[in-house]
């Protein structure tokens, strides 16, 4: 008896530990960890904008800035020089270029520019690792500034950027390194300007858990790198037109020229005395360079960020001494190892019900503790892996409810006994022909939307590309028929039946039935313009209606049967939708009389054709659907 209630009670420590276990190794894969950085990407959001110091602006070379100077890329580097010159008579603190000079011009011009750059100690420019992959092996190598820059000994840092596998940039890359050499990134070089520290000196020390500079112990996330905690999203800093630093009384511009009349923007900043004592990143932020990012500030018109203010973000938050910190790894393996123990003997001795609004209640306690952590104390810990373990453990403290109740299972039926004859339940259990089969006729209206050319489109594109694409489709399709009282009856391949008036009575089946129409209609082309948005194929469809007496209910073998609709009205719609291919019409949908004359005064429909459809001889007026009249 002593052994029996030891196992009983082992089941607390081994259960709750195999599902330990199984979190873990499903956090490591890289699907876990996608969704545990969308998770943290929406406190951020939900966080919102933070307050900077405007102690870093940047100066952007973006589509504006071609369209005055009227220059194409890259720009003569005169220009650049200018540029330098300008800055240093505003007073700026530093300049950091994030463009790179690793390729040779005019001599001329290299030389005028790395000599302007060489007269000021406050000048940073940009190099890069680069990789290159042959065969199977992996050549780096550093790209730096060409020969006149390095002669001068002018500094230059790395300005990589390294995105998630999700495409979201979430850390900076303090240092890039090649065998035993190693390179510091241009936030960190313009820092340790600014504190007047030398980077080969003892002030900056990479340690195992943080980067030290000076003063600034800055947290790793990994060996190289740092969390970015962002200030906002894209344009959150001051931004400057490269060519009003340009356009002062001695330069003119292009776009000057055209309204022959001066503007002389960089002597008005000057005036104003705006750039004194500022950091200044120069950078490009126009769209053809590709140096636009994701960051966890995600928006609704995908306002995408320039590597130029992730390079700010990182300089900010090093000079505001505002880490985002990442909790302890071990620390936090052991506190869900406990909990995980603790909620399974609570879950297994609960009652489902009550245990289910504890879990909820736990999950959403758990939720907001780890955004009062990230909010107010910048620290970071999972937020998916407490939440599963509380969902799993309910789960499975169901399983041993189930198993409990399964070994009660005669009791239960000698129970049932005093309100239902045990012998009905067997009979049914053991004959499942007596389950009622069969259907009734019902006037209903049934939709045919169909994908005009799918097989062409699954044999130009890839497997995967396609059921995408399908999927997306689909669900937004289903979430318009629903939404508009009808029944998803099957897909057959990418066609869609549905049903409107079954299986609960719909007076006004034949309108709802063309809301859907339309409104499926509009939600395809919004997806067309998403995907065209992001470069991919998209595809058309027809989509036909009809309404009629058809058989509706439980139909099919007595094996397998389903709820769905038969007869020749069935048949008619699915004829009207292949139609759609044969007309031009405003929204390629087709409906036939019966639907028509059923709803006439909610709709606006042109007769189209009187035609025959395949199967049937007599002649059926179809109706071009356009649109829905005022409802009253």
């Amino acid at each position: 008896m002593s052994n029996i209630s030891k196992n009983g009670k082992m089941k607390f420590i081994f259960v709750p530990l195999i599902i330990f276990l199984i979190i873990e190794i499903f956090s490591l894969s890289s699907f876990w960890q996608s969704l545990e950085h969308k998770a943290q990407d929406i406190f951020f959001v939900l966080r919102g904008e933070r307050e900077i110091s405007e102690n870093v602006v940047i100066v952007e070379i973006g589509d504006e800035t071609f369209n005055t100077l009227n220059e194409r890329w890259p720009f003569p580097r005169e220009y650049h020089a200018r540029l330098i010159e300008n800055l240093e008579r505003a007073g700026v603190k530093e300049i950091v270029f994030d463009i790179e000079f690793t390729e040779n011009s005019q001599a001329e011009a290299d030389e005028l520019l790395a000599a302007t750059a060489g007269k000021y100690k406050n000048i940073l420019l940009a190099g890069k690792l680069i990789k290159t992959i042959y065969d199977s092996s992996t050549r780096e190598q550093f790209l730096s500034p060409i020969q006149p820059f390095l002669q001068r000994n002018i500094k230059w840092g790395t300005v990589n950027i390294t995105a998630d596998e999700d495409g979201f940039v979430r850390k900076y890359d303090i240092l890039q390194k090649r065998k035993d050499e190693s390179k510091a990134a241009i936030g960190l070089l313009a820092l340790a300007d600014i504190y007047g520290i030398d980077t080969s000196g003892d002030r900056f020390r990479d340690f195992p858990g943080y980067f030290r500079l000076g003063d600034n112990y800055i947290p790793k996330i990994d060996k190289n790198s740092v969390l970015l905690n962002y200030f906002g999203q894209a344009r959150h800093f001051p931004y400057y037109d490269y060519a009003a630093i340009l356009d002062d009384s001695t330069f003119t511009t292009a776009f000057e020229n055209q309204l022959k009349s001066p503007l002389n923007e960089f002597d008005e900043i000057l005036k104003k005395n705006e750039l004194q004592n500022k950091i200044v990143l120069v950078g490009l932020t126009a769209v053809e360079f590709h140096d636009l990012h994701h960051t966890p500030f995600f928006s609704d018109d995908q306002k995408m960020t320039p590597g130029v203010e992730i390079h700010a973000n990182f300089i900010e938050m090093v000079l505001q001494h505002d880490y985002l910190i990442k909790f302890s790894s071990w620390l936090f393996l052991l506190i869900i190892l406990l909990f995980g123990i603790v909620i399974f003997i609570v879950n297994y001795h609960l009652k489902p019900s009550f245990s289910f609004v504890l879990n909820l209640l736990l999950i959403l306690v758990y939720i907001g503790l780890a955004y009062y952590l990230f909010a107010g104390q910048n620290l970071l810990i999972p937020v998916l892996e407490i939440p599963v373990l509380i969902i799993i453990s309910y789960i499975t403290g169901l399983v041993f409810h189930y198993i409990k109740t399964a070994r009660e299972r005669k009791f239960i039926k000698q129970a049932f006994g005093q309100y239902i004859a045990p012998e009905l339940v067997e009979e049914l259990i053991k004959d499942p022909k007596k389950l009622e089969y069969g259907g009734k006729q019902l006037e209903i209206t049934v939709l045919f939307s169909d994908i005009v050319s799918f097989t062409p489109y699954t044999e130009s594109h890839s497997a995967k590309e396609t059921v995408d694409i399908l999927r997306e489709y689909l669900t937004a399709m289903v979430e318009v028929i629903t939404k508009n009282k009808g029944t998803l009856d099957k897909f057959m391949g990418d066609e869609i039946i549905a049903l409107f008036g079954a299986p609960v009575p719909l007076e006004d089946h034949a309108y709802y039935a063309c809301k859907a129409a339309l409104e499926m209609r509009l939600k395809l082309n919004e997806l067309q313009k998403k995907w065209a948005a992001t470069r991919r194929d998209g595809f058309d469809t027809g989509i036909g209606l009809n309404s009629g007496p058809m058989i509706v209910g439980n139909l099919g073998s007595e094996q397998i049967f389903d709820y769905t609709a038969i007869g020749d009205n069935m048949n008619t719609g699915a004829r009207i939708e292949t139609l759609t291919r044969n007309y031009q019409t405003k929204n390629n949908i087709l409906i036939s009389e019966s639907t028509y004359k059923l709803c006439s005064e909610k709709i606006i429909a042109d007769f189209l054709d009187e035609t025959t459809v395949k199967g049937k001889s007599q002649l059926i007026k179809i109706y071009e659907l356009k649109g829905l009249k005022k409802e009253i």
